[in-house]
């Protein structure tokens, strides 16, 4: 039996830390990223810290933001922002935040969300301007700006929760 006032599946010190101390973030989550209660069945989270090439980072970020799993898609964008080349970071973060903004507004966040999807297109579309390049990795950044500049306005006039799916934008065309 388990300490009193524990849920399954919940470490005994109620912290969840791997052996060096660091936050391990293991609790189930449903498919929005949201945190579950322990010992309920999530959606499957995405490993951390893969290296994967753009266009593989690409294709992936599609598939998880076409099954409505923008919040993934986010991760996968944030494992090229954190491992691909310096030059590269801003884009990727930016589009990390569009997948975030887009988790935002499909949990009914209107302002949350509405800031973030104006946050990456502004960054995207500043990382395509200082490069001149509109479809790295064949990716199309200035329908992605207008897709999250529009879906932003959209949210914030009372769009509220909308379906990450049915939203979901194409990163190429």
């Amino acid at each position: 039996m388990g300490d009193a006032g524990t849920e399954a599946g919940r470490p005994a010190d109620g912290r969840d830390r791997d052996a060096a101390g660091r936050a391990r973030n293991a609790r189930p989550r449903d498919g929005l990223g949201r945190p579950l209660p322990y010992g309920a069945e999530g959606v499957e989270r995405q490993p951390e810290g893969v290296v994967r090439t753009p266009r593989e980072t690409v294709a992936e970020a599609q598939a998880l933001l076409d099954a409505g799993k923008p919040f993934h898609a986010h991760e996968v964008f944030e494992d090229a922002w954190k491992s691909g080349p310096e030059d590269e970071r801003a884009l990727w973060r930016g589009l990390a935040q569009l997948a975030v903004g887009l988790t935002h507004a499909a949990r009914g966040n209107a302002t949350g969300g509405a800031r973030l999807l104006r946050r990456g297109a502004g960054a995207v579309e500043g990382w395509a301007a200082k490069r001149d390049a509109d479809r790295p990795y064949g990716m199309d950044l200035g329908g992605l700006v207008a897709w999250a500049r529009e879906l932003a306005t959209r949210v914030e006039g009372g769009a509220g929760p909308v379906d990450a799916g049915a939203e979901a934008p194409r990163l190429g065309s």
